[in-house]
């Protein structure tokens, strides 16, 4: 790997700042002996504003519940060492490794362009996935708040949202969020990997620790939210017998529905991982590896649609049947289904909301 701190970066995920794989040139740290090399252990958060003109993504992949997304935020500050978005930052000419967790890129405009986007007479509702890429509440939303304005937005609109997010921040949402469950227009998923607190320091170093990911889902519950717990990623030999536990005590606070989704390590990730993997656990190092070997047919990842979530073979069935059987047992009754037959359309530009939303003529 290249480009590593001498010491671990204090509060991040990666190791080291790979090059990207469309760099035509690779580089090493290296000490001539005229001064010590000197790289800061403390990497700090650097925001630059997106420049997309559009913001919602489409998808046709059969392995996923939603066909559109909004990602307020590229890069995640969260800086979990698995995620399976890190490679998409070297489209930006930056490193999957630190450069991913610390080189955010915010869409502060994106809650116009979604209005502008819904109100074209072409637009067609269809729940709006929020947070899939990277966390819509990570921590840089605490002072941006371009969540929370797409939320807005969306409440106005009376459009139908899926929210995925590991982190407490959703809560400051609430006034947003409970008027919109009530008329079954919002769920939120919240995404645990594992219970040890320890672990969790190192595996996901700026998410909000596990318990009080359970807090969230009991608050959210009690407040009316629909919620559902998504048991991701699961890890071989590190977080693979947590499986029942998190089901159990995310049923106990409230989700109505589990899912779960094993290790993906597309890319640099694996290389990225594997590092990780050396650092904290170096004596499980090679049995996750080759685990992992075993859930893709010999290969470390398949990214083949219908095998990339879940992998084949039979240690697969068997974490397949687990998880059927401890969903069966905790009873998780499913989450209603959003509306999408309240939506209206924001006023187009010149435009304003008509008096009579059935003769609307925009």
């Amino acid at each position: 790997m290249s480009r590593r701190p001498p010491d671990p970066p204090r509060g991040r995920g990666a190791l080291s700042n790979p090059d990207n794989r469309f760099e035509p040139y690779a580089r090493e740290n290296a000490d001539d002996g005229w001064k010590p090399f000197v790289l800061e252990s403390e990497i700090r958060t650097i925001l630059t504003r997106d420049s997309s003109r559009t913001v919602i993504s489409r998808n046709d992949s059969p392995d996923v519940g939603f066909s559109q997304s909004v990602n307020p935020y590229r890069g995640c500050e969260h800086g979990c060492i698995y995620c399976f978005a890190r490679p998409t930052h070297a489209f930006l000419g930056l490193s999957p490794g630190l450069d991913f967790e610390s080189r955010i890129f915010t869409k502060d405009d994106a809650p116009e362009l979604l209005k502008k986007e819904l109100s074209r007479p072409s637009y067609r509702c269809e729940p709006l996935a929020v947070g899939i890429n990277t966390d819509a509440y990570q921590p840089t939303e605490a002072r941006l708040g371009i969540t929370r304005r797409i939320l807005e937005v969306l409440r106005e609109a009376d459009h139908p949202v899926s929210l995925v997010t590991k982190s407490s921040l959703v809560e400051r949402d609430l006034d947003i969020l409970v008027p919109m469950a009530a008329r079954n227009l919002v769920h939120v998923l919240v995404s645990i990997t594992t219970l040890d607190p320890e672990l969790a320091r190192t595996l996901e170093p700026r998410a909000a620790v596990p318990q009080r990911r359970i807090e969230t889902l009991r608050t959210l519950s009690s407040s009316g939210i629909p919620v559902g717990v998504m048991v991701a990623p699961v890890i071989p030999f590190l977080t693979e017998h947590e499986l029942e536990p998190i089901l159990s005590q995310a049923r106990e606070a409230g989700a109505r529905s589990a899912g779960y989704i094993l290790l993906r390590l597309p890319l640099e990730l694996k290389d990225l991982f594997r590092e990780w993997l050396d650092e904290h656990v170096p004596l499980s190092a090679d049995h996750v590896m080759n685990r992992m070997k075993e859930f893709h047919g010999g290969q470390e990842y398949d990214s083949r649609f219908g095998i990339r979530m879940h992998g084949t073979g039979p240690f697969a069935e068997i974490l397949n049947q687990r998880f059927r059987v401890a969903a069966r047992r905790l009873g998780f009754p499913g989450l209603p289904p959003l509306d999408t037959g309240r939506f209206l359309a924001p006023p187009r530009p010149g435009k304003t909301k008509p008096l009579f939303p059935g003769f609307d003529t925009r």
